[in-house]
């Protein structure tokens, strides 16, 4: 469907991306450290899943309406912000109780997929990034044009995949022999909250800003 060309300099693209500093990562990055490699790839499996729903937006035309529409984006930031919040609780009520030793310390596999589909959803971002870099890659003269950014989004997936997936078990290896020091876990749950909050502290300055 597409040129050699075009995939290697879309996939790449993809890769810079996908490594660029930004709440997802960071989002991989601060529960790998917290729970280990395992729970970093079920985050990175529920964004990827959000990622799927924002490319068929795309693909059939509906992040447009978020583009245009100031409330519908900004109730989406809100929705966002406030998970980020409640998320930054959640950490910060873990550090107070302490490190619980065994099985108990870790959040259910369903609690962390859904998660990273709250994170990616609730990001419009997202959309309007997508709408704004996956049609150019996509030709009308190659075919369907809601395909072709089907497969770009496919691509796109499979980068974000190899990144955070890496940040998964780079981070979750070194949590998990961190997370032996109560001490230290208490301090990287506290980490994980500070971080949360400032990101959604940033999306609520935007949207005062809006």
């Amino acid at each position: 469907m597409f040129p050699v060309e075009t995939m290697i300099s879309f996939f790449t693209a993809s890769l810079l991306l996908a490594a660029a500093p930004g709440p997802d990562n960071i989002f991989v990055l601060t529960q790998s450290a917290l729970q280990g490699p395992r729970a970093g790839f079920m985050v990175t499996a529920g964004l990827c899943t959000g990622l799927m729903a924002h490319t068929s937006a795309v693909a059939l035309g509906l992040a447009a309406v978020f583009h245009t529409s100031a409330i519908a984006y900004m109730t989406l930031r809100l929705i966002g912000a406030c998970y980020l919040l409640f998320l930054a609780f959640q950490s910060l009520r873990s550090s107070a109780a302490g490190p619980v030793m065994g099985k108990g310390k870790y959040i259910p596999i369903f609690r962390l997929y859904t998660r990273g589909i709250i994170m990616n959803i609730t990001n419009p971002k997202v959309s309007i990034f997508f709408l704004a870099f996956l049609p150019l890659f996509a030709d009308p003269a190659r075919g369907s044009l809601a395909l072709q950014i089907m497969g770009l989004g496919a691509m796109f997936i499979l980068a974000t995949i190899i990144v955070f997936g890496t940040v998964a078990l780079a981070a979750g290896t070194l949590g998990h022999r961190l997370n032996r020091s109560p001490q230290i876990q208490r301090v990287m749950h506290i980490i994980a909250s500070l971080v949360f909050i400032t990101l959604a502290a940033g999306i609520l300055i935007d949207i005062s800003r809006f």
